[in-house]
């Protein structure tokens, strides 16, 4: 068990936040209709790095938007409808239960130049036991690959290795190591069942050895998670910090995260947010891990940022500026943060 504690000479300051809109192509439409895009980015509950781009998974909505960091505006990139066609997931469609639930992606080299970017549904139910790879080419002229892989076996391995997933699983970030690793990341918010208590908690996986079983499930075995690590969090506003991303920066294992405090009574089920921290685990297995309260775009000492960070992502060129997205209001476009941080925050 790894203690997260405070660090009052860590600052993490949002100097910009921009709502993100998705361009419109030549004869292209919102589609409020639940199978083509929306107007705008909704529910941004993961962000990855690729290129110099980033992308955006949404937990109830069937697209991947890449943005352009200059611009701070989205290209639709849908993914395998569900059932009836069907792209957009809430109530007001009557389809909530049939949404994946991305909550985590990670970005991944390939050997041609290119990248897979892998979204991982949370596991909380059965029907968010899937992951989706887009498979991007080293050409610019060559589309991306769409796939969608049933993650059963997969999502059993985690769920058996209760080390990791404690009361209920539910999957919130990934980070790739370099090499052939992953880290997944355990989010805690659940309730204790049978006398198991929520954990929060890192796990790896060969990447190698998932694409084998994603590509071929009878024939590949499903990785269980290695080199598992449980973390106490802290607390804010007397509710239990849990992960909601991470991104690893640099080389050595350092991993910038995101943690909110959320009164949820259940995995699957959301509560009041009291606020959201940035942190900073210093190294591999062991490493320290400190953080500080994330403050709103005026700096101000009582303007702690009250809602909930579901995804994370560095700057490719400068570490200590980072991104983050808020699973909010659905009528509401998402919002791309901007986040400078200043202090110790890998070591000098």
């Amino acid at each position: 068990m790894i203690r997260a504690r405070r660090d009052p000479n860590l600052t993490a300051r949002i100097i910009a936040r921009t709502p993100l809109f998705y361009e419109k192509r030549a004869g292209e439409r919102a589609d409020a209709a639940a199978s083509g895009p929306p107007a705008y980015v909704r529910a941004g509950s993961s962000l990855a790095r690729l290129g110099e781009s980033l992308t955006v998974v949404q937990d109830d909505a069937n697209f991947v938007a890449v943005i352009d960091r200059d611009r701070k505006r989205a290209v639709a990139l849908p993914l395998p409808a569900g059932p009836g066609g069907q792209r957009l997931f809430d109530a007001a469609h009557g389809n909530r239960d049939d949404k994946l639930d991305l909550e985590a992606c990670v970005a991944i080299p390939a050997d041609d130049g290119g990248a897979f970017l892998v979204a991982f549904g949370s596991g909380s139910k059965p029907q968010r036991e899937r992951v989706v790879v887009v498979r991007w080419r080293g050409s610019a002229h060559a589309p991306p690959e769409v796939s969608l892989h049933e993650g059963t076996a997969l999502y059993a391995a985690l769920r058996g290795a209760r080390d990791f997933a404690g009361s209920a699983l539910n999957v919130e970030g990934a980070v790739y190591l370099g090499g052939d690793r992953i880290r997944l990341f355990q989010r805690g918010n659940g309730a204790a069942r049978d006398g198991v208590p929520p954990v929060d908690a890192t796990g790896d996986l060969a990447w190698s050895a998932l694409w084998d079983h994603l590509r071929d499930p009878g024939g590949a075995p499903a990785p269980a998670p290695e080199n598992v690590v449980q973390y106490d969090l802290g607390e804010l506003q007397g509710h239990r910090l849990t992960f909601s991303d991470a991104e690893a920066v640099g080389s050595g294992g350092v991993v910038l995260y995101s943690a909110s405090a959320e009164a949820s009574p259940a995995a699957d089920r959301d509560g009041a947010v009291q606020g959201s921290v940035l942190g900073v685990i210093d190294g591999e297995r062991g490493g320290a891990a400190r953080y500080a309260e994330l403050r709103a775009v005026d700096g101000g000492a009582a303007a702690t940022f009250a809602e909930k960070i579901e995804g994370l992502s560095v700057d490719a060129d400068n570490p200590r500026r980072a991104y983050f997205v808020v699973d909010d209001d659905r009528d509401q476009p998402s919002e791309l943060f901007e986040v400078e941080l200043e202090g110790p925050w890998y070591g000098g």
